[in-house]
């Protein structure tokens, strides 16, 4: 059984800096690809970032191009997300999840194409 537990949300002023953490478990970590998605109250999930099996390709959303770093180690079963310039409109629940394809040459931005999520964990920022 695949586990995927996220940490480090939080609540932060605008402007300020958080990083999460999704640490997984239950099948070889660095064969998938790994996404970050988030969703904001009476509103849809959407995707935010991905980074490849190996970590050599990511994407980002428009919306956190620029602010937002994908990453992962394989060795410690984990993957990041390092947020700077928060923004209001960041706050969300933010979900960790794993590609459901093991190494995918292209990392994908949809839901469906994952199939392991975590419980999320909350950004609050204010303004």
């Amino acid at each position: 059984q695949v586990q995927l537990v996220e940490s480090g949300g939080g609540l932060v002023q605008a402007g300020g800096s958080l990083r999460l953490s999704c640490a997984a478990s239950g099948r070889t970590f660095s064969n998938y690809a790994m996404g970050w998605f988030r969703q904001a109250p009476g509103k849809e999930r959407e995707f935010v970032a991905a980074v490849s099996w190996n970590g050599r390709s990511t994407y980002y959303a428009d919306s956190v191009k620029g602010r937002f770093t994908i990453s992962r180690d394989n060795a410690k079963n984990t993957v990041y997300l390092q947020m700077h310039t928060l923004k209001p409109e960041d706050t969300a629940v933010y979900y960790c999840a794993a590609d459901r394809t093991p190494w995918r040459v292209v990392v994908t931005t949809t839901s469906p194409a994952y199939d392991y999520w975590g419980q999320g964990t909350q950004v609050t920022v204010s303004s």
